[in-house]
């Protein structure tokens, strides 16, 4: 017995045990769903938005090594809440007094852990009595005080790093005003703090703030995480209900029969609690681009239970009994299942092999679901549908409609196949046709943008009305972080996105340290090309000596005898002069860029404003190698660039990889089920165009690829597979019956085809619902995954009829390539 025919036999086997034992099967699925639904309240929630896309990124370690090992005074620790004041004048009395109240709240609470609180605020107090260490003394300080002396302590408070770093940048002196400031309340938290006791800390902080008069608001990593997770919950609440209703609509129109809308709602249901458990019992967290997971299953279980109910209804119109019915349309899907199955693994697992953390999770639990979805609509849907069907005949219960959605004497059936009436007459011009436009599109889409950025993760500033007007238990929280990063952006001295920093490691105490850090300087690449006559302008220990050297004579003495050729940057005695500057007043500046034990040291480079994230990235990874010591490019900038380029390849690889393999697979099923290897090439043709398609509309609406788009390619290919390749098997059904490739292509679309259209109806509304997804990185996948079934669709219908016949015209001279059922593969 050949390879196929076993194949065969397995499946119907199979087919027979679910047909015989309809029971047995229908109680075995439940006990499986009963043990699954225990995993899902072990299922934990991934709330750090970028952070899981950036982890293990040799930038982001570098950027790592630099948080840690240098210390920048002005720069809340990691355990910190920011109270950030704005109004008028946030440096009146009234203003700060007000700010030390809310303090003074919060650091009697015992729970929120407060060791210090430092601002402008705390600074001016303790400029007019040095002796108010607590937060009461200070009040009492500032009570005491009239505005006169305030303003003035305000104004000679101007040169104070700190004072200056925690007033926004319109801080004016003469008039002692600033439209906002920073507070920064640290907290001492002990062994086993974790990120969710810092969220509770931080929210309750929140809700203190927003009690308090006057505009402060609570920023900080717990609130982010917290608004992060708030995100994830809103979207599948916004979301879900739309895509069940959408479902629910296109499912009365598809089954037209109360009975069978329920089983497949019940099969569709267990799909997701098989899901969830499986990420609770594996320990995949749910993080955002998890969201579209239980949308592609539901699209996929649709599509199958579309699939089951109309083949049997045709069965069944022909005069079959329900169990020979179900046996004959089962026996006919059940290996185009297997095929859609693995084909669609391969399209969604083809994820795994991505360099990101969240997109490898997507694809392992994409990946697994589609198997879910196979097992439960593929065995457990035909066994529950002929159980109920039988207790239906038993008590009397009547079909209200079993008629397939479309043949070949109605309206839709005749409009399905004017595609194939009209390529009837000339496939290889309809071919050359579609190639041409096909291979336009793509060649259009190759310039699609790719991006990274933490605003893709957030919600917008401000929500639509359709979700702030929703009533509850819908109606989203309340989100704030995004307005106060904008806040933060525009009012305070942010230099993340205007400057690199090169990560070196080294013996800086060697005599020519200095001068080999300062060396390639004069000649940087064209993006940090900004100084005077095209040098760098770097920000190091070298500029830190330096401005101590222009303050304090003596120290400047020390410098010019440790400069053997006059250039101001000395080599030699560099161990006295870094003992001596790490004691002076610019101690705390020179930790910022060099370690205490002389081995790490950071340099920051301004860039040209002009230059984008891709050529200041390439041009600091270039300019790292003229370093003679070891050094690494990073920087919030860099470390986003490198994950825009992991982002592209993964993107790429994903694509080729799905492509391959689909391409592969089917070229041998077709080879050993049918003998006709070369329908698998005809079988990918739609879906080729589709995808070309579908770069050019990304391009042409102003898409990205991005942490949840870039997933789109080969999830298109796992999603839009699935028409191709019913329509193609249902065309093999019935070509082995008459031999005539287009009378086949004309009853598969007068009956495949009124199933394909209910399911990229409901597959594309469905998915397309995560357009209202809070956050816009959901919204953009939801648009190009609904685009993505459309386009499947469309040139299923289109696109294979003209392929397979022109695979019939040369059917002949093909032959010797053809692979006869059962030849070789014994």
């Amino acid at each position: 017995m050949s390879v196929g025919e076993r194949i065969e036999a397995g499946t119907r086997r199979l087919n027979d045990a679910v047909v015989d034992r309809p029971r047995q099967v229908v109680v075995a699925f439940l006990l499986i769903t009963l043990v699954f639904s225990g995993g899902i309240g072990l299922v934990s929630t991934d709330t750090g938005a970028t952070d899981a896309f950036t982890e293990g990124l040799d930038e982001q370690e570098a950027l790592d090594a630099v948080n840690q090992q240098f210390d920048d005074p002005f720069e809340p620790e990691s355990e910190s809440t920011q109270l950030i004041h704005t109004g008028g004048n946030v440096l009146t009395q009234e203003a700060l007094l007000r700010e030390l109240r809310l303090l003074e709240e919060i650091t009697r609470r015992d729970d929120l852990r407060v060791s210090s609180a430092n601002g402008p605020a705390t600074v001016v107090a303790r400029a007019i009595d040095p002796s108010a260490t607590t937060i009461p003394e200070q009040r009492r300080a500032l009570e005491g005080a009239s505005p006169t002396q305030i303003r003035r302590t305000v104004r000679a408070l101007q040169d104070d790093p700190r004072f200056n770093r925690a007033v926004s940048t319109d801080f004016n002196p003469t008039s002692a005003s600033a439209s906002a400031s920073i507070t920064v309340v640290s907290h001492e938290v002990p062994a086993g703090f974790t990120d969710a006791d810092l969220q509770d800390v931080q929210t309750t902080i929140q809700a203190i703030t927003a009690d308090s008069p006057g505009d402060i608001r609570a920023f900080g990593t717990g609130i982010t995480n917290a608004e992060t997770a708030n995100v994830i919950v809103d979207s599948l609440t916004i979301v879900m209900p739309v895509v069940v209703l959408l479902l629910l609509l296109f499912l009365v129109v598809a089954y037209r029969d109360p009975i069978d809308l329920a089983l497949g709602l019940l099969a569709l249901l267990m799909t997701v609690v098989w899901t969830f458990g499986f990420l609770g019992f594996s320990g995949i967290p749910f993080s955002q681009p998890m969201i579209s997971v239980p949308v592609l299953l539901l699209a996929v279980g649709v599509d199958f239970g579309i699939h089951i109910i109309n083949r049997y209804r045709e069965e069944a119109v022909k005069g079959y009994e329900p169990l020979e019915a179900m046996r004959e349309a089962n026996n006919q899907l059940m290996i185009a299942f297997v095929i859609v199955t693995v084909t669609t693994v391969f399209g969604f697992g083809a994820n795994v092999i991505s360099d990101l953390g969240p997109i490898r999770d997507l694809g392992i639990a994409s990946a697994t679901g589609i198997t879910f979805t196979f097992l439960i609509f593929g065995l457990f849907l035909p066994a529950a549908k002929l159980e109920v069907d039988r207790l239906r005949e038993a008590y009397g219960v009547p079909e209200f409609n079993s008629a397939p959605i479309s043949s070949s004497d109605s309206a839709l059936g005749r409009l399905l196949t004017l595609p194939t009436q009209v390529s009837r007459y000339a496939p290889i011009a309809f071919v050359l046709v579609l190639l041409v436009t096909g291979g336009m599109a793509g060649a259009y889409g190759s310039g699609v943008d790719t991006s990274f950025e933490t605003e893709d993760f957030l919600p917008p500033e401000e929500l639509p009305e359709y979700v702030t007007g929703l009533p509850e238990p819908f109606a989203p929280s309340e989100y704030t972080v995004t307005e106060t990063i904008t806040l933060l952006e525009d009012r305070f001295s942010t230099n993340q996105d205007q400057s690199v920093t090169i990560y070196v490691e080294g013996n800086f105490q060697e005599d020519h340290a200095l001068e080999a850090l300062a060396a390639p300087n004069d000649d940087p690449p064209g993006a940090l090309a900004v100084g005077e006559g095209g040098s760098a302008r770097p920000t190091s220990i070298v500029t830190v000596i330096q401005a101590q050297a222009d303050r304090d004579p003596e120290f400047a003495r020390l410098v010019a005898r440790s400069d053997a050729d006059g250039n101001g940057i000395p080599d030699r005695n560099l161990e006295l002069i870094y003992d001596e500057l790490f004691a002076s007043p610019a101690g705390d500046r020179a930790a910022q860029y060099l370690t205490p034990d002389r081995r790490y040291a950071q340099v920051d480079y301004a860039i040209d404003a002009g230059a984008s994230q891709g050529e200041a990235s390439a041009d600091a990874r270039e300019f790292s190698g003229e370093f003679r010591f070891a050094a690494t490019a990073t920087g919030q900038l860099v470390v986003f660039d490198a994950v825009t380029d992991v982002i592209f390849n993964s993107a790429i690889e994903g694509l080729i990889l799905a492509m391959a393999l689909t391409g592969v697979f089917l070229v041998v099923a077709y080879g050993v089920l049918e003998g006709k290897p070369l329908l698998g090439v005809v079988n990918l043709f739609p879906i080729l165009i589709a995808i070309a398609f579908l770069l050019g509309t990304m391009r042409f609406l102003g898409l990205s690829l991005n942490a949840l788009t870039a997933t789109i390619l080969s999830i298109s290919i796992g999603l839009g597979i699935a028409y191709s390749v019913h329509a193609t098997h249902r065309f093999v059904d019935e070509f082995n019956r008459n031999a005539d490739a287009y009378e086949s292509m004309i009853v598969t679309f007068s009956g495949t085809g009124g199933a394909l259209l209910g399911s990229m109806l409901t597959t594309s509304l469905g998915t397309g619902a995560l357009a209202l997804a809070i956050t816009p990185v959901l919204g953009d996948f939801g648009l190009l995954t609904a685009l993505s079934v459309l386009y499947s669709f469309v040139f299923t219908i289109v696109a294979l009829p003209p392929a397979v016949l022109l695979w019939e015209r040369y059917h002949g001279a093909w032959s010797d390539l053809e692979l006869p059922v059962g030849t070789g593969y014994n």
